[in-house]
């Protein structure tokens, strides 16, 4: 098949207009028939006697109106560099890149980085644009540094809500609007201070650093979060048992886990957390649990946590094949293990804890079966008796891991 040639034409573009455009850039802009641009951007150039169309619709539209147009040249401007959480990503899932001809101009993060004198390759770099500000609390450790773009200047209130929320509010904040524009300006103050009165530019990047208020204890980095921060109702994976559980899952960046009886979700939520675009589906038949997984999801920094009502296996059909999966309630059923093998990918992980019996007899069965790994856990926690402390068990864990190797 013949690759296409480019007739999409995607220029990023700074707050100072045509002025930022490199030369090459600007000569395809003059030869440009049909722009494409945000309204803010427009009202800066001049487009001559092009055809142009405001930016004022959605990414389903953008993409419609785009495919619609396919093999016409048309030129996009975009903010900054447009494959860095911008439309040159998104389309990248429609149009095939030998489609697009894309030229960047330095990123918001870039702008914000150099102005502040922070590395670039030291910083967390989000966007909260157009996403959930939820998002945020997952970066936060002692120290982090985070720039973040933002949708509207609303959106500095409702990061410095959340950084007070848990436990950052001395965190210090950089507000930089319109950078490389006329209208530049950097205000600095602390998540604590921020007033509600105060107003922003709607085009403006997030700087933070963290700074963990007193008497606050910070969570870390790797799974194993404290069982206190999930809400649950007594389903819950204790912090031992789910630090071993999600080693032998093996979380990797893009990767998509299945949560079989999420219970509250602490697995999949881990999962996300874990790994950089790591993604999970949290399956769980019981609507209060459901509503559990998505407060936790929230609350923990990945509020893009897929929640499926149902059981499985008949919950699984048509879901997006997984590359890995959790069931934590053992695997009584037969049919769901003869229902998750095939569809499970190559090189693919299945973990499944028990705690019954009947459920531990049931993994020593597909352990001789099939192969893998079984580990038996016992945790003890120290617990107050009287005035000295013993040590008291949790239940014993059995699990079962098995990768799927690549068919010969």
């Amino acid at each position: 098949m013949a690759e296409a040639s480019p007739w999409l034409t995607i220029l990023g573009i700074g707050d100072d207009g045509l002025d930022s455009l490199t030369p090459p850039a600007r000569t395809l802009f003059e030869q440009a028939r049909t722009i494409i641009a945000p309204q803010r951007v427009l009202e800066k150039i001049d487009c001559g006697d092009r055809e142009v169309i405001a930016w004022t619709f959605g990414v389903k539209e953008t993409i419609a109106l785009l495919k619609a147009r396919r093999g016409t040249p048309v030129t996009v401007l975009a903010t900054g560099d447009p494959m860095h959480f911008g439309i040159g990503a998104t389309l990248l899932r429609n149009l095939q890149a030998t489609e697009m001809r894309v030229l960047p101009s330095p990123s918001a993060f870039s702008l914000a980085a150099a102005r502040l004198g922070w590395p670039l390759q030291e910083v967390a770099a989000i966007s909260l644009h157009g996403r959930s500000v939820h998002a945020l609390a997952a970066q936060l450790f002692p120290g982090q540094r985070i720039l973040a773009l933002t949708s509207t200047g609303r959106t500095v209130h409702e990061a410095a809500a959340l950084l007070r929320q848990h436990g950052y509010g001395r965190s210090a904040l950089s507000v930089l609007e319109h950078m490389g524009g006329r209208a530049e300006r950097c205000l600095r103050l602390t998540a604590a201070e921020l007033d509600e009165t105060e107003r922003f530019a709607d085009f403006n990047t997030l700087a933070i650093e963290c700074l963990a208020d007193a008497g606050s204890v910070p969570v870390g980095a790797v799974p194993g979060l404290p069982d206190q921060l999930f809400e649950h109702d007594g389903q819950l994976t204790k912090r031992e048992i789910r630090a071993v559980t999600l080693a032998h899952l093996a979380p990797r960046p893009a990767a998509l886990l299945w949560d079989i009886g999420a219970g509250c979700g602490s697995v999949a939520i881990e999962w996300m957390r874990a790994a950089p675009g790591a993604r999970a589906i949290a399956i769980e038949q019981k609507s209060e649990r459901r509503a559990l997984i998505a407060a936790n999801a929230l609350a923990l920094g990945v509020p893009t946590l897929d929640i499926r009502e149902g059981r499985a296996p008949e919950a699984l059909a048509g879901l997006a094949p997984p590359d890995a999966v959790f069931i934590g309630g053992g695997l009584s059923d037969a049919a769901l293990f003869d229902a998750l093998w095939p569809v499970l990918k190559a090189g693919g992980r299945l973990v499944a804890n028990a705690v019954t019996v009947e459920g531990e007899a049931r993994l020593i069965a597909l352990q001789a079966a099939h192969g893998g790994e079984l580990v038996r856990m016992q945790i003890s926690r120290a617990e107050p008796v009287g005035r000295f402390h013993g040590w008291k068990p949790l239940m014993p864990v059995t699990l079962w891991s098995v990768r799927k190797e690549a068919a010969a």
